[in-house]
Parts: C-alpha cells; structure tokens; sequence
C-alpha cells in the first residue's frame, strides 16, 4: 500500500502539496460521503413514490371473501361478490358430478376434469367466477329457476356461450372455461376464497 509520501508527485514540497487539499485520503472520503449522501437523498425521494402504488385499506379488505357453504343444498348454487365481480358457488349433485366425468376431456375447447376445477375430496363443490370469458358478461344459472343452458351448467344469453357443470365452455364464442379462483377450505362449511 502506498504511503502519503509515495503518492506526492516528483519534485512537489510535501508540505504545500498538503496545505493545498491533495492528500488522497481525504479525496476518497469527500467522494465516498457525496455519494452516500445521494443514494441516501434518492431513498427519501423513492420510497414515498413507490408506497402510495400498493393498494389502499378499502382494496385490501376485499381482497378476500369468506363464503358460507351449509345453506347451500345439494343442486343449489348462489351468486356472492368477490372483488367486484361475481362468484358462483355450486354444490353439484352425484349426477352432475356423473355427467361431468362422462364428459370426454379432448373434446373440451378448454380440456380440463371436474378433478383439476375443485379441491381434493371437495368434488362437489365448484368455485368459478361469474365472468363469461367471451366479452364479460354474467352468465345464467347461478340462482333458482334460472335458464343453465343446453348443458344443465350456466348459459350467457348475450352470445350464446353454454357451460357444462363443471363450468367448462362447450358451445359458443367464449374461448376458455369460467375461471377458478384460488381459494382454500377453512372448515367443513367455510371457503376463504382469495
């Protein structure tokens, strides 16, 4: 490592090069503190620009919906809110579930089984969003006594897109079945969807 000395310049009095501000050691200080001082400068004016982009508390309190199942009657299936859309929650009867699984998979626009759209030993129970994938219309056959459609499923009357009941598209413009959310049991008669 070089001294003090061996970094004076040949032929400079080492006094005056002193007395003038070149010691090298205090260069380096004077820059490693300025740029501190900026990284520091830039974190006060960051920060605050990137915490008002997370979500405010109203947003956070609809982030997720707890759904109650025990009024929900085998063959019944109730329309509730989630995040500002629809949701269905269907009880599907052992004959739904029945035609479901007859149903074969390479025939589907969008091949999923009944298996991949609901929980482990929770079959019967399908959690969709009610969003047609078409144009975002709110299909049928989430209440009582209304039209499901060809396919004993829920049907958008808008443009004729008919879901099995498994929610799967089969017949009209809509491209991909109705979306599962994410959602976990909670009990045997609770679901935190979200």
């Amino acid at each position: 490592m070089a001294t003090v000395e061996e970094a004076i310049p040949p032929g400079a009095n080492p006094t005056r090069y002193h007395e003038e501000g070149h010691d090298p050691r205090r260069r380096d200080f004077i820059n490693i503190a300025a740029v501190a001082w900026a990284g520091v400068g830039a974190g006060v004016i960051v920060l605050p620009l990137i915490n008002q982009m997370n979500p405010s508390a109203d947003v956070l309190a609809q982030a997720t919906t707890d759904v109650d199942l025990s009024k929900i009657a085998p063959g019944q299936a109730i329309k509730t809110i989630f995040r500002k859309q629809p949701l269905f929650v269907r009880n599907l009867t052992p004959a739904e579930i029945a035609e479901a699984d007859a149903v074969p998979v390479s025939s589907l626009r969008d091949p999923q089984t009944l298996e991949q759209r609901t929980k482990p030993g929770k079959k019967n129970w399908l959690i969709t969003l009610g969003v047609c994938t078409h144009l975002g219309c709110v299909p049928l056959g989430a209440g009582e006594g209304e039209n499901r459609g060809p396919f004993g499923g829920y049907f958008c009357p808008c443009h004729g897109s008919a879901y099995d009941t498994a929610a799967r598209i089969r017949q009209g413009p809509a491209p991909l079945n109705l979306h599962v959310p994410d959602y976990t049991f909670t009990s045997d008669t609770t679901v935190k969807v979200g």
